[in-house]
Protein backbone atom coordinates (compact mmCIF):
# COMPACT_ATOMS: atom_id res chain seq x y z
CA UNK A 1 0.00 0.00 0.00
CA UNK A 2 1.41 3.84 -0.74
CA UNK A 3 2.02 6.28 1.72
CA UNK A 4 -0.24 8.35 3.06
CA UNK A 5 -0.27 12.13 2.36
CA UNK A 6 0.45 14.29 5.64
CA UNK A 7 -2.44 16.56 6.66
CA UNK A 8 -1.82 19.85 5.16
CA UNK A 9 -2.70 21.94 8.16
CA UNK A 10 0.71 24.14 8.13
CA UNK A 11 0.02 27.84 7.69
CA UNK A 12 1.11 28.58 3.77
CA UNK A 13 2.78 32.17 5.58
CA UNK A 14 5.26 29.60 6.99
CA UNK A 15 6.13 28.65 3.50
CA UNK A 16 6.34 31.78 1.70
CA UNK A 17 9.68 33.43 1.21
CA UNK A 18 9.63 37.12 2.15
CA UNK A 19 11.59 38.50 -0.70
CA UNK A 20 12.77 42.58 -1.08
CA UNK A 21 10.00 44.72 -0.02
CA UNK A 22 7.30 45.72 -2.03
CA UNK A 23 7.70 42.25 -4.69
CA UNK A 24 5.17 40.16 -4.94
CA UNK A 25 4.96 36.98 -3.80
CA UNK A 26 5.23 34.24 -6.56
CA UNK A 27 2.07 32.29 -7.09
CA UNK A 28 2.17 28.70 -5.61
CA UNK A 29 2.26 25.83 -7.83
CA UNK A 30 -0.57 23.51 -8.12
CA UNK A 31 0.75 20.20 -6.62
CA UNK A 32 -0.30 17.51 -8.48
CA UNK A 33 -2.96 14.86 -7.41
CA UNK A 34 -2.31 11.92 -5.46
CA UNK A 35 -1.47 9.11 -8.08
CA UNK A 36 -2.82 5.95 -8.29
CA UNK A 37 -1.68 3.47 -6.63
CA UNK A 38 -0.54 5.16 -3.68
CA UNK A 39 2.53 6.37 -5.84
CA UNK A 40 4.64 8.90 -3.91
CA UNK A 41 4.20 12.69 -4.82
CA UNK A 42 7.10 13.77 -7.84
CA UNK A 43 6.97 9.95 -8.66
CA UNK A 44 5.08 8.74 -12.32
CA UNK A 45 1.77 7.18 -11.68
CA UNK A 46 2.25 3.45 -13.32
CA UNK A 47 0.76 3.04 -16.76
CA UNK A 48 -3.00 1.97 -16.69
CA UNK A 49 -2.78 -1.98 -17.93
CA UNK A 50 -4.18 -2.03 -21.79
CA UNK A 51 -7.21 -3.56 -22.33
CA UNK A 52 -6.89 -6.88 -24.17
CA UNK A 53 -8.45 -7.35 -28.05
CA UNK A 54 -11.08 -10.14 -26.61
CA UNK A 55 -13.09 -7.98 -25.10
CA UNK A 56 -13.75 -6.20 -27.94
CA UNK A 57 -14.53 -9.27 -30.28
CA UNK A 58 -16.73 -10.50 -26.89
CA UNK A 59 -18.59 -7.30 -26.98
CA UNK A 60 -19.03 -7.29 -31.21
CA UNK A 61 -20.58 -10.66 -30.81
CA UNK A 62 -22.77 -9.89 -28.24
CA UNK A 63 -24.31 -6.95 -30.32
CA UNK A 64 -23.76 -9.45 -33.42
CA UNK A 65 -25.93 -12.31 -31.47
CA UNK A 66 -28.56 -9.75 -30.34
CA UNK A 67 -29.15 -8.93 -33.63
CA UNK A 68 -29.73 -11.79 -35.03
CA UNK A 69 -31.98 -12.34 -32.24
CA UNK A 70 -34.34 -9.90 -33.06
CA UNK A 71 -34.06 -10.30 -37.50
CA UNK A 72 -35.64 -13.96 -35.63
CA UNK A 73 -38.74 -12.48 -33.34
CA UNK A 74 -39.42 -10.10 -36.41
CA UNK A 75 -39.55 -13.01 -38.94
CA UNK A 76 -41.28 -14.96 -36.83
CA UNK A 77 -43.79 -12.13 -35.97
CA UNK A 78 -44.69 -11.91 -40.03
CA UNK A 79 -45.21 -15.33 -40.44
CA UNK A 80 -47.86 -15.45 -37.53
CA UNK A 81 -49.20 -12.85 -39.00
CA UNK A 82 -49.26 -14.30 -42.60
CA UNK A 83 -50.80 -17.41 -41.22
CA UNK A 84 -53.60 -15.63 -39.32
CA UNK A 85 -54.09 -13.57 -42.85
CA UNK A 86 -54.23 -17.10 -45.06
CA UNK A 87 -56.79 -18.66 -42.18
CA UNK A 88 -59.02 -15.73 -42.36
CA UNK A 89 -59.01 -15.37 -46.14
CA UNK A 90 -59.51 -19.58 -46.25
CA UNK A 91 -62.37 -19.40 -44.14
CA UNK A 92 -64.83 -17.54 -46.34
CA UNK A 93 -63.83 -19.46 -49.11
CA UNK A 94 -64.60 -22.66 -46.98
CA UNK A 95 -67.90 -21.05 -46.35
CA UNK A 96 -68.60 -20.32 -49.91
CA UNK A 97 -67.90 -24.20 -50.69
CA UNK A 98 -70.18 -25.19 -47.94
CA UNK A 99 -72.88 -22.74 -49.49
CA UNK A 100 -72.65 -23.96 -52.61
CA UNK A 101 -72.62 -27.65 -51.55
CA UNK A 102 -76.69 -27.67 -51.18
CA UNK A 103 -77.21 -25.90 -54.41
CA UNK A 104 -75.40 -28.29 -56.20
CA UNK A 105 -77.20 -30.99 -54.43
CA UNK A 106 -80.24 -29.44 -55.18
CA UNK A 107 -79.53 -28.95 -58.54
CA UNK A 108 -78.67 -32.58 -59.19
CA UNK A 109 -82.08 -33.69 -57.31
CA UNK A 110 -83.80 -31.63 -59.73
CA UNK A 111 -81.79 -33.57 -62.57
CA UNK A 112 -83.08 -36.83 -61.21
CA UNK A 113 -86.63 -35.90 -60.66
CA UNK A 114 -86.62 -34.48 -64.43
CA UNK A 115 -85.48 -37.53 -65.68
CA UNK A 116 -87.81 -39.26 -63.60
CA UNK A 117 -90.85 -37.34 -65.12
CA UNK A 118 -89.44 -38.24 -68.70
CA UNK A 119 -88.92 -41.80 -67.70
CA UNK A 120 -93.06 -41.57 -66.28
CA UNK A 121 -94.05 -39.52 -69.40
CA UNK A 122 -93.32 -42.21 -72.34
CA UNK A 123 -95.24 -44.69 -70.25
CA UNK A 124 -98.18 -42.31 -69.61
CA UNK A 125 -98.40 -41.98 -73.31
CA UNK A 126 -98.15 -45.38 -73.80
CA UNK A 127 -100.78 -46.02 -71.56
CA UNK A 128 -103.22 -43.41 -73.45
CA UNK A 129 -102.21 -44.99 -76.79
CA UNK A 130 -103.23 -48.62 -75.81
CA UNK A 131 -106.85 -48.45 -75.64
CA UNK A 132 -106.49 -46.81 -79.28
CA UNK A 133 -105.22 -50.10 -80.44
CA UNK A 134 -108.18 -52.40 -78.76
CA UNK A 135 -110.55 -49.75 -80.88
CA UNK A 136 -112.27 -52.26 -83.65
CA UNK A 137 -110.94 -51.14 -87.69
CA UNK A 138 -115.04 -50.94 -87.68
CA UNK A 139 -115.02 -47.71 -85.09
CA UNK A 140 -112.07 -45.96 -86.39
CA UNK A 141 -113.32 -45.87 -90.13
CA UNK A 142 -117.26 -44.88 -88.65
CA UNK A 143 -114.75 -41.75 -87.05
CA UNK A 144 -112.99 -41.20 -90.38
CA UNK A 145 -116.34 -41.04 -92.28
CA UNK A 146 -117.59 -38.75 -89.74
CA UNK A 147 -114.89 -36.34 -90.11
CA UNK A 148 -115.72 -36.01 -93.72
CA UNK A 149 -119.19 -35.39 -93.29
CA UNK A 150 -118.26 -32.85 -90.84
CA UNK A 151 -115.61 -30.68 -92.61
CA UNK A 152 -116.62 -30.98 -95.82
CA UNK A 153 -120.71 -31.10 -95.73
CA UNK A 154 -121.04 -29.05 -92.92
CA UNK A 155 -123.74 -31.61 -91.34
CA UNK A 156 -124.96 -32.17 -87.92
CA UNK A 157 -124.35 -34.21 -85.25
CA UNK A 158 -127.88 -36.32 -85.53
CA UNK A 159 -127.53 -35.54 -89.41
CA UNK A 160 -123.78 -37.71 -89.33
CA UNK A 161 -125.47 -40.61 -87.00
CA UNK A 162 -128.51 -41.06 -89.45
CA UNK A 163 -125.75 -41.25 -92.40
CA UNK A 164 -123.59 -43.81 -90.62
CA UNK A 165 -126.07 -46.01 -89.74
CA UNK A 166 -127.76 -45.77 -93.12
CA UNK A 167 -127.86 -48.54 -96.05
CA UNK A 168 -125.52 -46.57 -97.63
CA UNK A 169 -122.28 -46.61 -95.12
CA UNK A 170 -123.97 -49.57 -92.58
CA UNK A 171 -121.97 -49.04 -89.82
CA UNK A 172 -123.37 -50.10 -86.54
CA UNK A 173 -125.12 -47.85 -84.30
CA UNK A 174 -121.69 -48.60 -81.86
CA UNK A 175 -119.01 -47.20 -84.36
CA UNK A 176 -121.54 -44.45 -85.66
CA UNK A 177 -121.82 -43.27 -81.51
CA UNK A 178 -117.90 -43.62 -80.85
CA UNK A 179 -117.32 -41.62 -84.30
CA UNK A 180 -120.01 -39.16 -82.91
CA UNK A 181 -118.65 -39.08 -79.57
CA UNK A 182 -114.71 -38.95 -80.65
CA UNK A 183 -115.25 -36.39 -83.39
CA UNK A 184 -113.90 -33.11 -83.32
CA UNK A 185 -116.35 -30.81 -84.55
CA UNK A 186 -117.92 -27.14 -83.95
CA UNK A 187 -122.08 -28.24 -84.52
CA UNK A 188 -122.77 -23.75 -84.40
CA UNK A 189 -120.43 -23.19 -87.01
CA UNK A 190 -121.64 -25.97 -89.49
CA UNK A 191 -125.26 -25.27 -88.55
CA UNK A 192 -123.53 -21.44 -89.61
CA UNK A 193 -121.97 -22.35 -92.75
CA UNK A 194 -125.01 -24.36 -93.60
CA UNK A 195 -127.28 -21.42 -93.37
CA UNK A 196 -124.61 -19.33 -95.90
CA UNK A 197 -125.17 -22.33 -98.14
CA UNK A 198 -128.93 -21.59 -98.00
CA UNK A 199 -128.55 -17.77 -98.70
CA UNK A 200 -126.01 -18.02 -101.33
CA UNK A 201 -127.34 -20.45 -103.66
CA UNK A 202 -131.13 -21.38 -102.69
CA UNK A 203 -131.81 -17.39 -101.35
CA UNK A 204 -133.85 -18.83 -99.13
CA UNK A 205 -135.61 -16.54 -96.27
CA UNK A 206 -134.52 -15.85 -93.09
CA UNK A 207 -137.40 -18.11 -91.46
CA UNK A 208 -136.81 -20.44 -94.50
CA UNK A 209 -133.26 -21.26 -93.56
CA UNK A 210 -134.07 -21.87 -90.01
CA UNK A 211 -136.81 -24.58 -90.46
CA UNK A 212 -134.35 -26.41 -92.99
CA UNK A 213 -131.98 -26.00 -90.39
CA UNK A 214 -133.50 -27.90 -87.59
CA UNK A 215 -136.06 -30.46 -90.08
CA UNK A 216 -135.57 -33.82 -89.20
CA UNK A 217 -135.30 -33.87 -93.21
CA UNK A 218 -133.26 -30.96 -93.63
CA UNK A 219 -129.87 -30.50 -91.60
CA UNK A 220 -131.50 -31.61 -88.12
CA UNK A 221 -129.46 -29.42 -86.22
CA UNK A 222 -130.77 -27.77 -82.92
CA UNK A 223 -132.73 -24.85 -82.52
CA UNK A 224 -130.03 -23.53 -80.47
CA UNK A 225 -127.73 -24.13 -83.31
CA UNK A 226 -130.04 -22.55 -86.07
CA UNK A 227 -130.81 -19.57 -83.98
CA UNK A 228 -126.52 -19.06 -83.92
CA UNK A 229 -126.68 -19.56 -87.51
CA UNK A 230 -129.41 -16.80 -88.09
CA UNK A 231 -127.93 -14.69 -86.05
CA UNK A 232 -124.31 -14.77 -87.59
CA UNK A 233 -125.11 -15.42 -91.33
CA UNK A 234 -124.14 -12.58 -93.55
CA UNK A 235 -127.63 -12.46 -95.88
CA UNK A 236 -129.67 -9.17 -97.32
CA UNK A 237 -133.26 -10.78 -97.00
CA UNK A 238 -134.49 -8.32 -99.32
CA UNK A 239 -132.41 -9.43 -102.30
CA UNK A 240 -132.73 -13.34 -101.77
CA UNK A 241 -136.17 -12.76 -102.05
CA UNK A 242 -135.94 -10.54 -105.28
CA UNK A 243 -133.92 -13.30 -106.42
CA UNK A 244 -136.53 -15.78 -105.97
CA UNK A 245 -138.92 -13.77 -107.54
CA UNK A 246 -137.24 -13.93 -110.46
CA UNK A 247 -136.97 -17.39 -110.28
CA UNK A 248 -141.06 -17.91 -110.09
CA UNK A 249 -141.19 -15.33 -113.09
CA UNK A 250 -139.05 -17.19 -115.11
CA UNK A 251 -139.13 -20.64 -114.67
CA UNK A 252 -142.65 -20.89 -113.71
CA UNK A 253 -144.01 -17.86 -115.75
CA UNK A 254 -146.10 -16.95 -112.40
CA UNK A 255 -147.86 -13.36 -112.44
CA UNK A 256 -146.74 -10.76 -110.07
CA UNK A 257 -149.66 -11.53 -106.95
CA UNK A 258 -148.89 -15.47 -107.51
CA UNK A 259 -145.46 -14.71 -106.90
CA UNK A 260 -146.10 -12.81 -103.90
CA UNK A 261 -147.86 -14.91 -102.23
CA UNK A 262 -145.46 -18.00 -102.98
CA UNK A 263 -142.76 -15.45 -101.43
CA UNK A 264 -144.63 -14.89 -98.64
CA UNK A 265 -146.60 -18.57 -97.91
CA UNK A 266 -145.87 -20.39 -94.52
CA UNK A 267 -145.21 -23.66 -97.17
CA UNK A 268 -143.25 -21.50 -99.63
CA UNK A 269 -140.58 -18.90 -99.30
CA UNK A 270 -141.41 -17.51 -95.91
CA UNK A 271 -140.04 -14.16 -96.53
CA UNK A 272 -141.31 -10.94 -94.70
CA UNK A 273 -144.56 -9.13 -96.23
CA UNK A 274 -141.96 -5.86 -96.89
CA UNK A 275 -139.01 -8.20 -98.47
CA UNK A 276 -142.36 -9.92 -100.70
CA UNK A 277 -142.76 -6.37 -101.70
CA UNK A 278 -139.65 -5.07 -102.55
CA UNK A 279 -138.97 -7.68 -104.53
CA UNK A 280 -142.35 -7.03 -107.07
CA UNK A 281 -141.35 -3.57 -106.68
CA UNK A 282 -138.02 -4.84 -108.53
CA UNK A 283 -138.94 -7.34 -110.83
Amino acid sequence: MGRRRAPENRDRSAHVHHGPAGAVPAPERPRSPPAPGGAAPGQSAPAAPKKGGKGKFIALGCGLLALLAILVFGGCTVLMVSSSDSSDDAAPAQSVTEEEAPAEEAAADEAVEEDVVEDEAPAEEAEEEAPAKDVPAEFTSALTSAETYSDLMNMSKQAIFDQLTSEFDQFSEEAAQYAIDNIDADWNENALKSAETYSDTLHMSKQGIFDQLTSEYGGQFTEDEAQYAIDNVDADWKENALESAKVYQEEMAMSPDAIHDQLTSEYGGQFTQEEADYAIENL
